[in-house]
């Protein structure tokens, strides 16, 4: 067996491999399919359990992206065999998206169990493999990953077992289940950490909020076409589009505004941040699904009201502009005024939600002029004490 050693932290020039992008790319079906779901629960007035639902799916969806991340980050031998099982779980990933309108729509989580089956199983051979080609505390790590991944695993496969016609049940255990998956690394790495990489870790996520963000706006960009073809309605449309648009340029420039890589240097701070990107990752993917439902109330397709509609776009918005703040922005922040422009931002873009057929343009405004003065702000001269 090739040996399977770990990488070093102190590599230089580390960046993503084709492998990894092409593994980023097969989960633009999932999110794809979530946001989809997440669409036709609000348009149609069920937005309670859509968001809930929402949640479950995408948690599913954005751990699996998780493990493989940070496993590459510090074993990615890029070899033939790494390569296979790589395959198998994007396999993996691909049946579990098939799986999603079921657990979304019916509870039925059968097939994205077995889609996760599969990806979980690659990953603990992974695991497994590094175990092999090592020894002492690293050794044991590799070991209760892999340990950790399986027993997990076995309690997804238990969940079926169910029988719960409210699904309270089954409810109850998936939150269970998601807490013991996020204990896994906490408890593996208690006494040593992996040699995951700052840059590539910093690099990694960023271009994954960069595949939801463009997946927002082929969403949206899909919404007004049809919306447009079918109803001939450009004046109530063009508000939204622009809006939407100025919505996720803002996000991209302010996700990408700071060097998160200096600020990853141990595992507290990773941990925290990289948890928290569920929240990101998930908010901003719901921006696109929250503006077709603008698109289709402007149109009359969606049984809701038209603040309902605007609260699709701006509630996702305000949570996307406060997480990264959280995460993200404040830890390079200078003064109160540079820490309080997201946060007043999120507020403002909550407030746009009554502004009517007007609300989704607002919002972006408002993104737009966050953006603006940011940078106004970090050009101001350093104060010196």
């Amino acid at each position: 067996m090739p040996g399977m050693t770990a990488r070093s932290r102190a590599e230089r020039h580390r960046a993503s491999t084709p492998l990894e992008l092409f593994f980023d790319l097969c989960f633009v079906v999932a999110v794809a399919q979530a946001g989809g779901r997440l669409l036709h629960a609000v348009a149609e007035g069920h937005t309670v359990t859509g968001i809930v639902s929402y949640a479950a799916v995408f948690f599913a969806i954005w751990w699996a992206w998780v493990n493989f991340t940070w496993f590459a980050s510090a074993y990615d031998t890029d070899d033939p065999l790494y390569r296979v099982v790589t395959f198998v779980q994007i396999t993996g990933v691909l049946i579990f998206a098939a799986g999603v309108p079921r657990a979304f729509d019916a509870g039925d989580w059968t097939i994205g169990v077995v889609g996760y089956v599969v990806m979980r199983l690659a990953l603990t051979s992974q695991w497994l493999r590094a175990a092999y080609c090592s020894r002492g505390a690293e050794r044991r790590v590799a070991l209760r990953y892999a340990v950790g991944i399986t027993v997990v695993q076995l309690g997804w496969i238990g969940m079926l077992l169910l029988t719960d016609d409210t699904g309270w049940a089954r409810a109850a255990v998936f939150v269970v289940l998601a807490l013991a998956e996020m204990s896994v690394p906490a408890i593996a790495e208690r006494d040593r950490a992996t040699s995951w990489h700052p840059r590539h870790i910093g690099e990694r996520y960023g271009l994954f909020t960069i595949i939801v963000l463009g997946e927002t706006i082929a969403a949206a960009t899909v919404a007004v076409q049809e919306a447009v073809d079918e109803h001939q309605a450009l004046g109530e449309l063009l508000p939204i589009a622009a809006g939407g648009l100025l919505i996720v340029f803002s996000a991209w420039w302010i996700y990408f505004a700071v060097p998160i890589h200096d600020y990853l240097r141990g595992s507290r701070e990773a941990f925290v941040w990289g948890y928290g990107h569920y929240l990101i990752f998930g908010s901003a993917a719901a921006i696109g699904a929250g503006i077709e439902v603008a698109v289709e109330e402007a149109v009359g397709k969606a049984h809701v009201s038209d603040t309902v509609a605007a609260a699709a776009v701006t509630v996702p918005s305000a949570l996307f502009l406060l997480t990264v703040w959280a995460l993200h922005t404040r830890h390079f922040k200078r003064d109160l005024a540079e820490q309080l422009s997201l946060p007043v931002a999120a507020l403002a873009i909550l407030a746009c939600t009554f502004a009517g057929g007007w609300a989704v343009l607002a919002a972006g405004l408002v993104a737009a002029a966050t953006v603006a003065m940011g940078m106004m702000l970090s050009r101001r001269p350093a104060v010196t004490g």
